[in-house]
């Protein structure tokens, strides 16, 4: 069948709108709103308390200052309870409630503690407002706008779910208040969004406040006594997917990736702990970091991952080949071990080409990819010195020695025939390759002979060309094993039909993401999209606890129709701490 780009582009532009904007479905939608109460219906020191916060709830716009008070007077309150009966859950939540009201009267009020006291009238005498200082730089709180979580609703395709944690303290979202100028050297959002809990101690009449981690510590020691510390780890991750909005950047960043070169990242999720295993991410094609947020949330809810897990990703313009990204991503890994060097081997999940760019961190090619492509040994090939030394990168490598163990989500690995289709072939048509790199397509197109069967190309191949089966790097690459001794998982999703291995999910097939020799691989009722299935969470979560050295406590298909397969026949060494 002939047919000409220009009768099909409108064709595939919509295509391809459809599938970035998925209908009006937004990642994340928050909204804010007034706090709710339940006054305590008992007596005693309680109803005091629960007397102090409706009347600062009454008068906290006309008079905040005043009402400022009356809720540090029901914090005290409670707190005072607490010391009698730290199980009394009824003086938590009402210190909870008040601690972060006094965090939303600073803010609404435009207050600021943090520079110096801040003296406050009360009935009982006049407070000093204060905070506890941090000796890191970036935990400055005059630097941040804070808003209790208690007052965010949060909906969205990517927060389904609210993942908290009991305990005392006030869940607050921390939001930059100006850009992170630092953030490319530190590996850091460019805007930080970040999750911590509200402390307010009592020292005489002193109140101080205090902003703790709930990812770096499970408690809290508040008067010489013990508590769980409370937190919210959805609504962070909420509200920074509603304030950047990724979604607008997915189809951009594939269609120019030039023009957004310079997110091509790794970035911290939260602060460097030495003693933490790094988790990093990697997103697909038409993504962004964005897509992980459900696995993310998720995840964040089990204590031992809290404890032994930090949370890394890759971010890239995925209209590159994926063997530039991973050479990009190679180079970001030498940079960060630089500033932030790793003690625990790094545990890397990869979801469609993610999985592809995950698969080039673990081989050790040698010249043999080199050899294939262009038939001849580095010094024989005639080609600049800029287009050499970007194939050198892309095609000679070795295995990062930093990572332990890498899970593959709808990978593939072999290529996908949709690439190949007319949709395909379209889709690559609109993909503006980089100047540099189309130099080097030149250079190489006028070395190369491809053979019978190859896709075959008058440029350098862009993102979707190194997803087709026939592409020439998936069929080298493909010929090269994984280094011996990284284990590695697989997981994909078959839309439900339970066809494997005739299966599909509507992206990849099965014999492209199927690979021999993994520890297990794991099949869910799910489309191209299983790295944000319940059941391959579920998965992701016991391959982590087996890289504790741990014995899962579930297993990820009990009461499911969840095909599990373990390969018993390989034993590839744990990540043990």
């Amino acid at each position: 069948m002939r047919f000409t780009f220009n009768r099909y582009l409108p064709l595939a532009l919509a295509v391809f709108a459809v599938c970035a904007l998925e209908s009006c479905a937004t990642y994340s939608r928050v909204s804010e709103r007034g706090p709710r109460f339940i006054p305590f219906a008992g007596g005693g020191p309680l109803a005091n308390a629960s007397t102090y916060i409706v009347t600062a709830m009454r008068i906290d716009r006309r008079d905040p200052l005043i009402a400022l008070g009356e809720y540090m007077s029901a914090a005290e309150t409670a707190l005072d309870q607490l010391k009698r009966n730290p199980n009394d859950n009824a003086a938590r939540n009402t210190y909870n409630f008040a601690v972060g009201r006094i965090i939303a009267t600073i803010r609404d009020t435009k207050l600021d503690p943090w520079t110096q006291p801040l003296r406050v009238p009360a009935n009982g005498g006049e407070f000093v407002l204060t905070h506890r200082p941090d000796p890191r730089p970036q935990w400055n709180p005059a630097l941040y706008d804070f808003t209790p979580a208690d007052q965010f609703d949060v909906r969205g395709t990517y927060v389904t779910e609210r993942t908290t944690r009991d305990g005392i303290g006030a869940p607050v979202v921390a939001v930059g208040r100006e850009a992170n100028k630092e953030a490319r050297a530190t590996f850091s959002m460019d805007r930080i969004y970040y999750g911590v809990t509200a402390i307010a101690r009592f020292e005489g009449r002193r109140c101080v406040l205090s902003f703790e981690d709930p990812l770096a510590v499970e408690t809290v020691r508040i008067d010489g006594r013990i508590y769980p510390l409370a937190a919210d780890f959805t609504v962070p991750l909420a509200v920074a997917l509603a304030s950047t909005n990724p979604k607008k950047f997915e189809l951009s960043r594939m269609l120019n990736p030039a023009k957004y070169a310079e997110t091509a990242r790794i970035v911290r999720l939260q602060p460097y702990d030495p003693n933490k295993t790094v988790l990093l991410v990697i997103h697909g094609l038409m993504d962004t970091p964005a897509t992980w947020a459900p696995m993310i949330n998720r995840l964040r809810g089990y204590e031992e991952i809290r404890r032994n897990y930090q949370f890394w990703f890759y971010s890239y313009p995925s209209g590159y080949p994926y063997p530039y990204s991973a050479a990009i991503l190679r180079r970001e890994l030498d940079a960060i071990e630089k500033r932030f060097p790793l003690r625990k081997p790094m545990v890397v999940i990869g979801h469609s080409m993610g999985g592809c760019i995950s698969r080039l961190l673990i081989t050790d090619t040698g010249d043999k990819l080199w050899m294939k492509l262009f038939n001849k040994p580095p010094e024989q090939v005639p080609l600049s010195p800029e287009s050499r030394k970007l194939f050198t990168e892309a095609l000679i490598f070795q295995h990062r020695p930093e990572i332990g163990r890498v899970i593959f989500i709808s990978a593939p690995l072999r290529g996908s025939e949709l690439a190949s289709s007319w949709l395909g072939r379209i889709g690559s048509s609109l993909v503006k390759s980089p100047i540099t790199l189309l130099k080097a397509g030149r250079d190489a197109i006028k070395i190369t002979t491809f053979r019978s069967g190859e896709l075959r190309l008058k440029r350098i191949p862009n993102s979707v060309d190194t997803l087709a089966p026939t592409n020439r790097f998936v069929l080298a690459i493909n010929t090269i094993p994984i280094t011996p001794g990284i284990p590695y998982y697989t997981i994909m999703g078959d839309r439900g039909r339970g066809d494997a291995p005739n299966s599909s999910d509507g992206v990849v097939p099965y014999w492209s993401s199927h690979m021999e020799g993994a520890q297990s691989e794991l099949i869910v009722s799910s489309g191209h999209n299983a790295h944000q299935n319940p059941k391959a969470i579920q998965e992701v979560h016991r391959i982590l606890v087996l890289n504790l050295g741990h014995i899962p406590r579930e297993r990820p298909n009990q009461g499911s129709t969840a095909r599990h397969r373990i390969n018993p026949g390989k034993s590839a060494p744990l990540a043990i701490f």
